[in-house]
């Protein structure tokens, strides 16, 4: 995996390369930041990346005196230069230090994607792998090849079978060694040959063989001789060799589910926090939405008898959060069993129905808690944190507007709300904050600005301490979710 360096003095420009290089950039990862050239020279010279993307406008020395200053070192890395003005005579300083591109901003996801895709055929060609087998390897999962092609490369490269499969290993740390180790155990029973790209072992088993039969036996080699971390893996269906760059798709198919499953607990954790905290405050609509892409997910992801029991154990949180049933008010009745009822549904279909009535209901009674039978002053008061939430906000600007003392005003939230002032506050701020960043393209700066905070800073702590994400991490998994959902497994009965 080649490791890349961000240099910019733009906090939203690092979250956004930051951000494609981790979800769209297979084979990269992200090395470092920095934000000024000296600070560029500490973080280039510690964690020697293979790429730096480089702003030229940089405090202290700019970005072609800092690549000046790395040729010296390090005359391989390459260089991708990016600024705001076109200019030819900065363009011409950079060839002779061996930049790779030069960039103009704003730069798109597509410049951006292009130019890591042009400079990863010269990481690759400058490396030290020079077989011709395993470039035969990477011409196959391209395209299709011609019957003629296909027959000249068997011949060439000694392939005993007119079938094969292709499998995708992809490591966290020592990919050449472990893809190494791996083919060297499969080649005692298989025709195997591999290639390695960046971070993932691709193989080609050159036989007539069921894929099941493989994957057992991969599972079992991997689970006694890999004590080294491996990520995942993903076996394509057995081709024909014309065909082989359909079983290379099914394989990443495969992969890219498993890296998707692998954050499932991660999504999971963020829509239940979200749910929590937006019961009863949000609007309905929104509320619904969130707990559709939470179960949507759960069902998609798990067996349905799984599936199920996290729904109830979501249903019984969240009713305790509106009604205390199982806490602080044990006398509260409870408006329906979630475990009784949703363990004995025999479908998704049953699922949706009972889902639509009981989470409605659930949310009608939050609502009415939330709402309902307050005093007058505290209504105000919602009323008027609810419209100057983005302002400076003290609680006594509030209680101005209720026209009561600060300390009333206090008790009331305490004693109708179950939470103080600042909490409700804070709450409001963070689920509006959220809105902003999953529905537009606002950096975090001007989403803290937004909702009343002036320090970003303190905002991003603030939200991390609210959700468990900072707010770049909370906006990358919404953007990872937000694609659309794999079909539940488990298809309504007829």
């Amino acid at each position: 995996m080649y490791g890349v360096v961000i240099v910019d003095d733009e906090e939203p420009v690092l979250d956004s390369f930051a951000f494609m290089l981790k979800n769209a950039a297979p084979g990269f990862r992200l090395a470092g930041k920095a934000r000024s050239g000296y600070e560029a020279l500490q973080v280039i010279y510690e964690t020697k990346p293979d790429l730096v993307f480089m702003d030229i406008n940089i405090p202290g020395m700019d970005g072609l005196q800092v690549i000046s200053e790395v040729h010296k070192r390090f005359p391989a890395m390459a260089f991708i230069l990016s600024t705001a003005y076109e200019r030819f005579d900065l363009a011409q300083k950079a060839i002779p230090l061996g930049v790779f591109a030069y960039l103009v901003k704003p730069v798109s996801k597509k410049t951006f994607l292009s130019a890591l895709e042009d400079v990863r055929d010269r990481l690759t060609s400058s490396g030290s792998e020079k077989d011709p087998i395993r470039r035969f390897l990477r011409e196959t999962v391209k395209e299709r090849i011609s019957d003629e092609d296909w027959e000249q490369f068997r011949e060439q490269y000694g392939l005993p079978s007119d079938k094969g499969v292709l499998c995708l290993f992809e490591f966290e740390e020592e990919p050449e060694k472990l893809s190494e180790k791996i083919a060297e155990k499969l080649s005692f029973r298989h025709h195997c040959r591999y290639d390695l790209l960046l971070n993932q072992g691709l193989f080609l088993i050159s036989e007539d063989i069921k894929p099941e039969i493989l994957r057992v036996r991969i599972q079992a080699f991997l689970e006694e001789n890999c004590s080294a971390p491996l990520c995942r893996y993903g076996i394509g269906e057995c081709r024909r060799g014309t065909e082989l760059y359909l079983s290379y798709r099914e394989a990443s198919m495969e992969l890219q589910q498993k890296r998707l499953n692998a954050d499932l607990p991660r999504r999971e954790r963020l829509r239940i926090v979200q749910l929590r905290r937006k019961m009863g405050f949000c609007e309905a609509e929104e509320i619904r939405k969130l707990f559709k892409n939470l179960w949507q997910d759960v069902f998609a992801s798990y067996e349905f008898i799984l599936a199920k029991a996290k729904m109830a154990s979501i249903f019984l949180l969240l009713m305790d959060d509106v009604t205390g049933c199982y806490g602080s008010q044990p006398e509260e009745p409870l408006l329906f069993n979630p475990v009784e009822e949703i363990l004995t549904l025999e479908d998704t279909q049953a699922w949706e129905r009972w889902e639509r009535e009981h989470f409605g209901a659930l949310i009608d009674l939050a609502h009415l808690r939330r709402s309902g039978n307050f005093p007058a002053p505290l209504v105000k008061a919602i009323a008027y944190i609810h419209e100057h939430y983005a302002e400076s906000l003290p609680l006594s600007s509030a209680a101005e507007a209720a026209q009561v003392s600060p300390a009333y005003l206090s008790r009331l939230f305490g004693e109708h709300l179950k939470t103080p002032f600042i909490d409700y506050l804070t709450d409001l701020r963070i689920a509006k904050a959220e809105k902003l960043l999953r529905e537009s393209q606002i950096n975090i700066k001007e989403a803290a600005f937004a909702v009343g905070y002036q320090d970003p800073n303190y905002f991003s702590k603030i939200f991390r301490k609210s959700t468990g994400f900072s707010p770049a991490e909370y906006r990358e998994q919404e953007s990872a979710a937000r694609p659309g959902v794999p079909a539940p497994r488990f298809r309504p009965t007829s």
